[in-house]
């Protein structure tokens, strides 16, 4: 392939985090999940379909697919399916552009991402998740690679050896036949692993009802003990892991959390425990494998902070890196960057120090969207850090909006909620009435660098967390001054930042210290439940209108609500979508709606009956009638029954984020 010195080349992750990057040479000129232009949580990118993250992407380069050099796709299921067909995406126009492209399996896209990043010249690279690719998708030299035989689900973890542009395979395991499936055993309700990220899966499904839910077992693992031990889990032999039914057949009730709590607390800490038992071997495995001195390691399981630090602290390396789009968004820069370097030839060391690769909005997009949005009242601020800091002391809680938005799963100073964690309700008041979730979520304390030892039991180990992916304990005498970021174990998941890195969040959290001797803040993702980190300013005004809030900072503009407004169901919801782009799908199931974006239009599909009501309901009624929320409801009451308040503003709001409706004042 003819080298190129500074070609466009865009990346693709398909899969339940789709995403997409486009690089300009070695810079990263944009990256972005899906989810958070559709406002569809966990939305899939599919290579043969149109996609916003693309539309993005080309938008924020000033380019065309035309002038792109390489696509690169790095799909979790099978190429050779349609759905990963690149040359049927009509947006790119693969043959009528003559693009070149090329593939590369999942666990690679994750061990580029993470080694592109590190900014090492060389590193041993790690990479652990429930499933990649299938053996099918894999280059000769990972195929090579494989321990065992009889392999066909997919990729589990993998061990290779990054140098320059060359990434090289040095162990692969698949899971095992008979496993893939992940059915419950005969009699019980706990489905059946063949992964380490398998594990976390299938104890977030039978704690929660959702496998997706990975993080909050985590979160829930301090309060139980681990009652069941590893070798329920999983056995090590002739190194491999060969995973147990006995823990799935423990468990044959189908109720969820809040029952059965202190059963599933300890299931909850047998399966950290567990974990961090396998992670600690696989990690002494990688450096009997690879002599290098730094670790880098991805994945979606490269997301438990907890046993992240557990790798610090106790293997030997002397360098670990762990990429912050560590789940399946990462890939997408990796695909980037293995298509770079396909071209160049040339590999230029960058360490990554802050997520963000979205777009920066300006002082005429905040005043736009607090234009278009309703009940709100706008301060301008020619210091919003000075704004910020003094409602923070007085104890607000406040959606912090400014620079880049974050790829990864994290807001880390870009799009989050902060609040003063020297309260001790803080953290009950945020997840019951803010982001409405388990009462059992930990929130992460954000501190300067420089102030990093004074507060947390570091033991002589670099406390450098930027990306959130370590957890560290308190310093016993601290942490009474800040209750509502120490978890219930005494450990908070840390941000460290600086002024280099971070700048206006670093001042605002200086500027808090300064005020109140405290130099901490609670941070938290700004969005709510069951919704996608906000991307766009209208999202997080929207967000300040959905919860108890109490102001959204930007960089010119304070927000608060106006004095009078209570609910969102008080407001008048209106349509957004003309009956002509709505049309019944191919199996009759559901509608499906052609929706308009910032990005470009993008077809929605909506199956929910009660949701669908809504909608009906808002097309059967008058265009001169004005009807709130309530209103609107309350037609469809009969035909869908009654649901709490919370749940129904949530379907108000689902609805507005995937920009269906919208929503205005009701008329004196």
């Amino acid at each position: 392939m003819t080298a190129i010195s500074k070609p466009w080349v865009l990346g693709l992750s398909a899969s339940h985090n789709g995403a997409a990057c486009l690089l300009h040479g070695d810079r990263i000129v944009a990256a972005v999940q899906e989810e958070r232009l559709t406002g569809k949580k966990r939305a899939r990118l599919y290579a043969s379909r149109p996609s916003l993250a693309i539309s993005y992407c080309l938008d924020r380069g000033g380019i065309t697919a035309a002038d792109l050099d390489l696509v690169v796709l790095c799909a979790q299921t099978d190429a050779t399916l349609p759905e990963n067909d690149l040359a049927r995406n009509p947006m790119l126009q693969i043959d009528a552009n003559r693009t070149r492209t090329m593939t590369l399996s999942h666990h690679a896209g994750h061990a580029v991402s993470a080694f592109a990043t590190s900014g090492y010249d060389e590193a041993a690279v790690l990479i652990v998740d429930g499933m990649g690719s299938p053996t099918s998708d894999l280059s000769d030299d990972e195929k090579q690679a494989v321990i065992g035989t009889g392999v066909i689900g997919g990729e589990t973890h993998s061990i290779y050896h990054a140098n320059s542009v060359n990434l090289r395979a040095l162990e692969k395991h698949m899971v095992d036949q008979g496993r893939w499936l992940d059915a419950p055993p005969a009699g019980a309700s706990m489905r059946r692993f063949g992964s380490l990220g398998g594990i976390f899966s299938a104890a977030a499904e039978q704690i929660f009802g959702d496998a997706m839910d990975a993080g909050k077992v985590m979160g829930l693992a301090p309060y139980g003990k681990p009652t069941i031990e590893p070798e329920a889990f999983f056995q090590i032999r002739e190194e491999r892991f060969a995973f147990s039914d006995d823990v799935p057949k423990m468990f044959a009730t189908t109720e969820r959390w809040p029952n059965n709590q202190i059963e599933y607390e300890n299931l909850a800490a047998s399966v950290q425990n567990a974990l961090e038992h396998a992670l600690l071997y696989l990690v002494r495995r990688v450096r009997e494998r690879c002599r290098s001195r730094n670790l880098v390691y991805a994945g979606g399981v490269a997301l438990n902070s907890v046993a992240n630090e557990r790798i610090v602290r106790e293997t030997d390396f002397d360098q670990v890196y762990f990429m912050p789009a560590a789940e399946d968004s990462g890939p997408a820069i990796g695909a980037a960057y293995h298509g770079l370097w396909r071209l160049t030839e040339r590999y230029t060391p960058q360490a990554l120090t802050r997520d963000g690769f979205g777009a920066v909005y300006n002082g005429q997009d905040v005043t736009e969207a607090i234009d278009r949005t309703p009940a709100l009242v706008a301060e301008k601020t020619g210091d919003a850090i000075a704004s910020a800091a003094r409602l923070l002391e007085e104890g607000k809680i406040i959606a912090w909006f400014t620079g880049p938005s974050e790829l990864g799963p994290r807001a880390l100073g870009q799009r989050s909620i902060l609040c003063d964690p020297r309260q001790p309700g803080a953290k009950e008041r945020l997840n019951a009435r803010v982001k409405h979730r388990e009462s059992f979520r930990p929130f992460a304390p954000v501190v300067p660098l420089e102030d990093a030892r004074d507060w947390f039991e570091t033991d002589g180990f670099d406390p450098d967390s930027p990306f959130m992916l370590r957890v560290m304990r308190f310093k016993d005498k601290k942490r009474d001054l800040v209750p509502a970021v120490v978890h219930v174990d005494g450990t908070g998941r840390v941000q460290t930042v600086t002024r280099e890195n971070n700048g206006a969040y670093y001042d605002l959290v200086r500027a808090f210290g300064d005020r109140t001797g405290v130099p901490v803040l609670l941070n938290t993702s700004l969005n709510v439940m069951g919704e996608p980190i906000v991307e766009t300013p209208e999202d997080a005004l929207w967000c300040l209108l959905l919860t108890q809030l109490d102001a959204c900072v930007f960089d010119g503009a304070v927000v608060t609500k106006k004095p009078d407004y209570e609910s969102l169901l008080d407001l008048c919801p209106t349509l957004l979508v003309a009956p002509e782009n709505v049309r019944r799908p191919p199996t009759g199931d559901g509608l499906v709606f052609d929706v308009s974006t910032p990005w470009g239009p993008h077809l929605f599909g909506l199956r929910d009956k009660t949701t669908l009501a809504v909608i009906n309901a808002l097309f059967r009624m008058p265009h001169h009638q004005v009807a709130t929320a309530y209103d609107v409801f309350a037609r469809i009451g009969e035909e869908v029954g009654p649901i709490p308040e919370t749940d129904l503003i949530r379907l108000f709001a689902q609805l507005r984020r995937w920009r269906l409706i919208s929503f205005r004042e009701k008329p004196a």
